[in-house]
């Protein structure tokens, strides 16, 4: 099976001819009698789906919708090889990451059905700030609806801070985080962070990406020019050498590492995403009342403390026969608070939709967070909001290009302006793209 990476790869390539099949004709929008819509998804989250399925169903009767576990990373390999023979054999509702979705749009097109011909536009501003500049192809079509958000948030051990005499509240930017981990180091032993030094397996850039994003910048602009050289690049890529530095940066790298310095105490921030409020317990739950999160510090003094680091969406098959149906099931499940809610609380996806941020969970306390109530901490950061991230279709390469970079900066000791500007160079060159001014 092709891993992660190996998959962007394919759908990045998308041979002419299978493209072209890609563009065949389009189904009927609409459809009569009973039908069966297909939704290819992965757990926990299809769990989310499966949970309002029924109550869908009972709404309406004539639509009955087939949640299929596919699994990750497996759904890749299935819809770009779909994508690829033209749409044959895709389900008809594609959970689809934001990781994949440009290069789908770009590459296969016509292999998503355009929402907007559907009715999607009236919900543009439904959804966090930010991410429906993500659903919107180059031609003004939107090819999926906004599911999962995952700012980043700042999770830390309140017990290290205390042992170590810092205060949590007076950490307002990365500076001020890496003089609280060299007296963590000093005083607990403990990391501040964990990184895959060397990139093994995977790129370990969420941390790298988050420090972009709160500066308003990404490895692309929004005209699809190479941002890689830039100076809010550059300053992201300073800050971590400088946590590497001054030693307060465990390396991750091995299997099962990670969980190792975790369970030890040898980490006392995990700079993880919304996905982590319950990750964390079901991974450690001897640490209850340890873990504490709140939003992570700016890159500057006064700067953005939110960053949308991922996020999945609902998509439709272009060669779907049940497209308005399948619309229709994703109307009620991404835009009807209620039934968004309960996707969450089975799923644990994390709602993009702003509307369901009313509901009292979002303010409760959380027995495992000693009582905080943690998932406003990510309410509050999406109510400040996140700017518009562009991926693109050439988002694999540049992931692996300025992994490469962070691995030589981490392990070697490079600068980080000599680095990137020399993967900004690499970049435009593999893709064709400017370099921006």
């Amino acid at each position: 099976m092709m891993n992660r990476r190996g998959l962007l790869a394919l759908a990045l390539t998308g041979m002419a001819a299978l493209t072209a099949a890609a563009c065949g004709s389009s189904p009927e929008q609409r459809s009569s009698g009973p039908v069966k819509i297909t939704v290819w998804s992965w757990k926990p989250a299809s769990d989310g789906l499966a949970a309002i399925a029924k109550d869908f169903e009972k709404a309406n009767p004539n639509i009955k919708i087939d949640v299929q576990v596919v699994g990750n990373p497996t759904i890749w390999e299935k819809i770009t090889i779909g994508m690829a023979a033209g749409g044959k054999g895709l389900g008809d509702i594609l959970h689809i990451g934001i990781d994949y979705l440009p290069s789908y749009v770009d590459k296969f097109p016509g292999g998503l059905a355009d929402l907007n011909k559907l009715g999607a536009g009236k919900y543009k501003d439904a959804f966090a700030k930010g991410l429906w500049p993500t659903v919107t192809g180059k031609d003004g079509g939107v090819y999926a609806m906004p599911w999962e958000v995952n700012p980043i948030g700042f999770f830390y051990r309140s017990d290290l801070f205390e042992k170590a005499g810092i205060d949590p509240a007076a950490i307002q930017t990365w500076d001020d985080a890496i003089e609280a981990g060299k007296k963590l180091k000093e005083k607990t032993g403990a990391s501040l962070i964990g990184l895959n030094k060397p990139g093994a397996g995977s790129a370990d850039m969420d941390l790298y990406q988050s420090l972009l994003q709160q500066q308003g910048a990404f490895y692309f602009n929004q005209q699809g020019d190479v941002t890689l050289g830039s100076a809010p690049a550059v300053q992201a890529m300073t800050l971590i050498k400088k946590m590497n530095d001054a030693g307060i940066v465990a390396d991750t790298s091995g299997e099962g590492t990670q969980k190792k310095l975790i369970t030890g105490g040898k980490l006392a921030v995990l700079p993880w995403a919304a996905w982590a409020v319950n990750y964390i317990p079901e991974m450690r739950p001897e640490q209850k009342g340890l873990w504490r999160v709140m939003q992570p510090p700016a890159v500057t003094a006064g700067g953005k403390r939110t960053a949308i680091v991922n996020s999945t969406h609902l998509a439709i098959s272009g060669t779907s026969p049940h497209q308005a149906e399948a619309f229709k099931f994703i109307e009620y499940a991404l835009t009807k608070p209620e039934a968004i809610n309960k996707v969450f609380k089975e799923g644990g996806v994390f709602p993009a939709l702003t509307a369901a941020y009313a509901d009292p969970m979002f303010s409760a306390p959380t027995d495992y967070y000693g009582g905080q109530p943690t998932l406003k901490t990510f309410v509050d950061s999406l109510t400040e909001g996140a700017d518009a991230t562009y991926y693109s279709s050439d988002y694999a390469r540049a992931l692996k290009i300025a992994s490469d970079a962070q691995t030589q900066v981490l392990l070697k000791g490079a600068d980080p302006a000599a680095a990137l500007t020399q993967a900004a160079q690499q970049l435009a060159q593999q893709t064709g793209r400017k370099l921006a001014g």
